[in-house]
C-alpha cells in the first residue's frame, strides 16, 4: 500500500474508545425517597459512579433519559404512573442505557431477563450485592465499547456485519436472581442433586442435573469433559495428557479438571476447530 493510501485509510480509522467511561453516569428511578437515598449513599462509596439525577415516576424518568442519556439506569418496577417495563418500551432500543432492576418483588425476574436487564436486585440488598451489579455494568460497557470499535472498523474494511447477540443464563440462587453471561462461566460441576456454576470468585448452586444445564449451553463454546463436569472452552489454557488416555484440563485461573476417556471426543472436536500456530 502506498504512503498516500495509508494516510487516507488512517484518517478514516475511528479513535479507540475508552475501555470504561471515566465515570459511570447513573439515573435512579424509584417512587420511594428512602430507597433513592439509600442507593445514593451506597453509590457514593464508588469513586467512578456519578448519580446524575433521580426520579420518582416514569414520566420524569422518560424526560431524564432523553435529556441526560445515562450509562446506567437503576429502575424500580412498581411506579405510580406506569411500571418500569412500560417505561423501557417507551424508548427506542438504541437509546436505552444498561438497566439494573431494583425491586422488592421476585416474580418479574423472567420479564426482566426478556428486557435484557443486566441484573435484578431484590430489596433489601447490601453494598456488596450492588457492587457486584455495578461490576457487571462496567464489563457490559467495556464490551459494548469494544464491539462499537469492531463494528466501525468492519464498516471501513469489510462493510456492515451485525454484532453477535450476548447470551446469558438466568440463575435463581439464595433468594437472588442473577443474569450470567456465558463468557463469565468458567466451568460447571455436579454436586449430588445440584450443579454448581463457577464464574470467577462467585459460584451458584442450582437444583438439577449436569446434563440438563449442558443442553442449554452452546456446543461451540461449552464442552463436557466428564460425567460431572462441563467447561467453557474459552477458559481452557492447556491440556496435559496423563495415564490411560485421559487429560488434565487447565483453565486460565489455574484450576485443574479431569477429562475422562469417555468424553475425549468433545475435546478432540474442540482441538480440530482451533487454528494451529
Amino acid at each position: 500500500m502506498d504512503p498516500e493510501s495509508v494516510q487516507s485509510w488512517q484518517s478514516n480509522v475511528p479513535e479507540m474508545p475508552s475501555i470504561v467511561p471515566a465515570s459511570l453516569r447513573v439515573l435512579i428511578v424509584d417512587d420511594e425517597r428512602p430507597a433513592r437515598d439509600k442507593l445514593k449513599i451506597l453509590l457514593s462509596q464508588e469513586p467512578d459512579v456519578k448519580v446524575i439525577s433521580e426520579c420518582g415516576n416514569a414520566a420524569a424518568a422518560l424526560a431524564a433519559l432523553n435529556e441526560l442519556k445515562p450509562d446506567l439506569l437503576l429502575l424500580d418496577i412498581q411506579l405510580p404512573d406506569q411500571d418500569g417495563f412500560s417505561l423501557l418500551k417507551a424508548l427506542p432500543r438504541e437509546k436505552l442505557p444498561f438497566v439494573i432492576f431494583t425491586t422488592a418483588y421476585d416474580q418479574y425476574a423472567i420479564k426482566a431477563f426478556d428486557a435484557h436487564a443486566l441484573d435484578y436486585l431484590l430489596k433489601p440488598f447490601d453494598h456488596e450485592r450492588l457492587k457486584e451489579a455495578l461490576h457487571r455494568a462496567r464489563l457490559a460497557i467495556r464490551t459494548q465499547n469494544d464491539r462499537m470499535l469492531t463494528d466501525r472498523l468492519l464498516k471501513i474494511l469489510q462493510g456492515n456485519s451485525p454484532a453477535p447477540v450476548a447470551r446469558r443464563l438466568l440463575i435463581r440462587s439464595g433468594g437472588r436472581v442473577v443474569f450470567l453471561a456465558y463468557d463469565e462461566i468458567e466451568w460447571i460441576d455436579a454436586a449430588a442433586n445440584y450443579v454448581r456454576v463457577n464464574a470467577g470468585k462467585a459460584s451458584y448452586m442450582l437444583r438439577g442435573s449436569i446434563g440438563s444445564i449442558a443442553d442449554k449451553l452452546p456446543t461451540e463454546q461449552f464442552v463436557r469433559i466428564h460425567r460431572s463436569t462441563v467447561v467453557n472452552a474459552r477458559m481452557i489454557k492447556e491440556l496435559q495428557p496423563c495415564n490411560s488416555g485421559e487429560f488434565i484440563v487447565i483453565l486460565r485461573n489455574g484450576k485443574e479438571l479431569s477429562c475422562s476417556r469417555g468424553y475425549r471426543s468433545g475435546l478432540r472436536n474442540l482441538i480440530e476447530r482451533t487454528p494451529v500456530l
